[in-house]
């Protein structure tokens, strides 16, 4: 799945090509979008919202994709050849002699004014971990409300907590603080989360920035990760074997250094 970054990445690829562009042209398919409210409307803005991207009309309506797992937009010029099927094409914006294209999307829908506010994903969402400052009160105040016993690796995904956080975030900035995924959300002080959420968001803030993949800062992420998909191989760190597992109710997998984030008591071999 996209995380945080990778929206705002593409947020800020479509400004750059669309933004404060009319719509001519729309085509959607499996999407629950009306082409005929789009064309003749001009695109206002272009947002990332954790891993949701928003779309601003000057009609007032938004444009709402979720990418999950395979969703990806691309832009292109008019007539250029696509890198994808057209199949896969869930909606299909064109502004004059530029087109941008949302392909395998699972959600793609147009909100109209004041439905936003209303959304079950979108109003629920936690402080954005891009966006600067960071509302870390915030976080630990949605944090307090869940479970004692829940997983600080779950916490991090919750993105009702704190949004933007995906699978490799989660576990390159676990490796950072040294902290097992499966410790209890009620071992973690305030101060700890706040470092935890703080270095998940310089993590991504460094893939934003670095010219050339990842971590100038850290040395670990997408392209270097520390732990992430590194299953059996050897700790930066330490050399310690690194291991995986699966965690929380949505059994996602999650990678750790047994050394260098040893497991809580309850845990412990």
């Amino acid at each position: 799945m996209p995380e945080g970054d990778t929206i705002f990445r593409t947020a800020r690829s479509l400004r750059q090509w669309i933004g404060g562009r009319e719509i001519t042209g729309a085509r959607s398919q499996r999407a629950r979008v009306a082409p005929e409210r789009l064309v003749g409307r001009t695109v206002e803005a272009v947002e990332a919202r954790a891993k949701h991207l928003l779309i601003r009309l000057s009609s007032g309506d938004v444009v709402h994709t979720h990418m999950r797992m395979d969703g990806s937009w691309h832009v292109y010029s008019f007539g250029e050849r696509w890198r994808k099927p057209g199949w896969q094409a869930r909606l299909v914006l064109e502004a004059g002699d530029r087109v941008a294209v949302c392909f395998e999307a699972p959600v793609v829908e147009l909100l109209g004014p004041g439905e936003e506010a209303r959304h079950p994903a979108l109003s629920r969402l936690g402080p954005d971990v891009l966006v600067d400052p960071l509302d870390l009160g915030e976080v630990r105040r949605r944090a307090s409300t869940r479970p004692a016993d829940l997983p600080v690796g779950v916490l991090l995904l919750d993105q009702q907590v704190v949004s933007g956080i995906g699978n490799i975030y989660r576990c390159e900035s676990l490796f950072a603080r040294r902290l097992h995924p499966s410790v209890p959300r009620s071992a973690v002080p305030d101060a700890e989360l706040d470092l935890l959420v703080s270095t998940a968001s310089r993590l991504m803030r460094s893939n934003l920035e670095a010219s050339r993949g990842f971590g100038r800062d850290f040395g670990g992420g997408p392209d270097r990760p520390w732990v992430y998909g590194r299953a059996g191989r050897p700790c930066a760190r330490c050399r310690t074997p690194i291991e995986a597992a699966m965690i929380g109710e949505e059994a996602r997998q999650v990678w750790w250094c047994p050394a260098c984030q040893p497991p809580p008591p309850r845990l412990s071999r």
